[in-house]
């Protein structure tokens, strides 16, 4: 049976639904159901997928006669369909930058920590080798590994850390002639460091990857720039520049490696953690670190720059 009214038919059975229960009618409209049937702001009954970029600290860079090596880049890792449990807290580690090295004849500096959102980990960025010419017998050390690799120092081609598959690029190599002390760049997420050249010049920063996840296009994750005279550039996305007492630090929260120098390394760039999902699904039900949260082009975005979890 039905009935006509103006603008369409109205019919006396009852819509079919999902939301009986004990002590409803069957065929009643639950708010659930209201809410489903017009695409509004409900949990889905099964899991749900979300969009997430993790980018590690960044390596701190090294210090040696002349430049140590820049630090490399923290891990970057980004992908869709994230597989999200509702009810379920999701931890979320954001990794400090490492410390840039102050001793010419240490090892170098210090890798940066990992990040983390849930089962997925980026690993932070290798340390900027350091060397010293006087020191007897004289350091030719590579730059430490990581989500991308430090740079070399000191004389001889000192190589660079390797990066990891997935998340960064290897380091740049020292100055292979006898008579330098030049540093190469640190490994970006996009790019490799460049090595010092053969003259007198740091390498420069591995360029980073640029993401709009936040709802804005930023670069992350680019390395730091190599000592010597002129200095290595940081790459795109952070990197810290080489040269300076001490050189500059990766900036804070994209995972910038930072610059080494005689005069010091800086230090790298902690890491951030970012999550989107469609905004057709309602807020988190509880969130710990203090994130940033917006709404925008469709998706509700949680930028994490300090740890913390997540709750669906």
């Amino acid at each position: 049976m039905s009935r006509r009214y103006k603008g369409g038919r109205i019919s006396a059975t009852a819509p079919t639904t999902t939301g009986g229960s004990a002590g409803t009618a069957v065929g009643v409209w639950t708010l659930k159901d209201q809410a489903q049937a017009r695409g509004g702001s409900v949990w889905p009954s099964t899991d749900f997928s979300v969009d997430y970029l993790v980018v590690a600290g960044g390596g701190g860079g090294g210090k040696a006669g002349q430049g140590g090596g820049g630090g490399g880049a923290g891990g970057y890792r980004t992908a869709t369909d994230y597989a999200a449990v509702t009810g379920s807290a999701i931890t979320i580690t954001v990794g400090a930058g490492g410390a840039g090295s102050t001793v010419s004849y240490s090892s170098g500096g210090n890798n940066g920590s990992n990040s983390a959102f849930g089962s997925i980990t980026s690993l932070g960025g290798g340390y900027g080798s350091s060397a010293w010419s006087g020191y007897s017998p004289a350091y030719s050390n590579p730059g430490g590994s990581g989500g991308s690799g430090g740079g070399g120092a000191q004389r001889n081609g000192a190589p660079g850390g390797s990066g990891t598959t997935g998340q960064g690029n290897a380091g740049g190599a020292a100055d292979a002639g006898t008579g330098s002390d030049s540093g190469g760049g640190g490994g970006g997420a996009g790019a490799a460091g460049s090595n010092a050249p053969s003259s007198n010049g740091g390498g420069g920063g591995g360029v980073g990857l640029q993401s709009s996840i936040s709802g804005t296009a930023t670069y992350y994750a680019g390395g730091g720039g190599g000592g010597d005279n002129p200095a290595g550039a940081g790459g795109n996305g952070g990197g810290g520049n080489g040269g300076g007492s001490p050189a500059q630090s990766g900036t804070a929260n994209t995972g910038g490696g930072g610059g080494g120098s005689s005069g010091g390394g800086g230090a790298g760039g902690s890491g951030i953690v970012i999550i989107r999902y469609a905004d057709r699904f309602p807020a988190a039900s509880a969130t710990t670190g203090s994130p940033t949260v917006t709404v925008s082009g469709g998706y509700r975005i949680y930028k994490f720059t300090g740890s913390g979890s997540i709750t669906f």
